[in-house]
C-alpha cells in the first residue's frame, strides 16, 4: 500500500512541512488539515455517515457526513470535492465555508476546515469506508448527544455550530 503523506500546517492553514498518516496519528500531535462537510436536505435534516467497523479511529460511530484528510500538495477545495465523491458519490454540490478550528484528541491534532451544503440528490455511501448513512432531524441528534453514538469530534462540532 502506498504511503499517505499529509501536509503539516500552522493554525492559519499554511503548509510548513509534511508527514505520513502514521506519524500524524501516532500521538505526535503534528497539526495536519482535514475537511468536514455538513449536508442538509430541504427539510433541514442533517446527513450523518456511519463509520466502518474497520476504521482505526472511532469505528462504528455516527459522524459528520464527509470528513477526510487533505493530501500533501492538494488544496482544501480539491480535498473536499475528492472526499465527497469518494465517500458519498456526490459530484455536484455548492459548498459554503463555515469555520476553521483546531481539534485535538489523545492521538492527533487536526486543523478542521468546515463546510456546509444543501443537497437533495442521490447519496451512495462507499461500502468499504462506511457502514451507510442517513438524514437525522436536529432534535433527534440533540436527544442522542452524550450517549457514545457519535464521534467526539462530531459532538463538539455540532454543539459549536448548531446548538
Amino acid at each position: 500500500m502506498k504511503e499517505e503523506w499529509f501536509p503539516l500546517v500552522n493554525e492559519m492553514g499554511e503548509t510548513i512541512g509534511k508527514a505520513t498518516r502514521k506519524e500524524c496519528h501516532s500521538g505526535s500531535k503534528q497539526l495536519h488539515p482535514v475537511i468536514h462537510l455538513h449536508i442538509f436536505n430541504d427539510a433541514g435534516e442533517l446527513y450523518l455517515q456511519k463509520r466502518s467497523m474497520t476504521k482505526d479511529i472511532q469505528p462504528g460511530k455516527w459522524d459528520t457526513a464527509v470528513g477526510g484528510h487533505i493530501d500533501y500538495g492538494e488544496t482544501v477545495e480539491e480535498a473536499l470535492r475528492r472526499e465527497v465523491r469518494e465517500e458519498l458519490g456526490i459530484t455536484a454540490f455548492t459548498p459554503q465555508f463555515i469555520t476553521r478550528y483546531v481539534f485535538e484528541s489523545a492521538i492527533e491534532k487536526e486543523l478542521v476546515n468546515t463546510f456546509r451544503t444543501i443537497y437533495n440528490g442521490e447519496i451512495k455511501p462507499d461500502t468499504e469506508e462506511l457502514d451507510g448513512g442517513r438524514f437525522w432531524s436536529l432534535e433527534e441528534i440533540k436527544s442522542k448527544l452524550g450517549e457514545n453514538m457519535f464521534t467526539p469530534n462530531f459532538e463538539q462540532e455540532f454543539k459549536r455550530l448548531f446548538l
